[in-house]
């Protein structure tokens, strides 16, 4: 994994929630990871990583503008095996 996507894992992982995560670097993420995003209805892509799949809102902006968002973001990572290395 390239240091930008590990930065990227670290800042949906970190604690207090990080609200500076851009979507085009969470979709890199999950492509250098083997997944696919596709696009959906109404403004949400589907992401699709080690048998788990999840749709989610694109933020109108640059960054996920929800901490819900990026709760269930990580918990999506999490049920796919992927955490960053401690």
């Amino acid at each position: 994994m390239s240091h930008d996507h590990t930065r990227t894992l670290n800042h949906i992982f970190a604690h207090p929630v990080s609200m500076n995560i851009k979507w085009n670097e969470v979709t890199h993420l999950i492509n250098s990871l083997g997944g696919t995003v596709e696009s959906a209805h109404g403004g949400r892509e589907k992401i699709r990583l080690n048998g788990q799949e999840r749709t989610f809102h694109v933020p109108h902006g640059k960054a996920i503008d929800s901490k819900d968002e990026v709760v269930q973001l990580r918990k999506f990572l999490e049920l796919a095996g992927v955490a960053p290395k401690t």
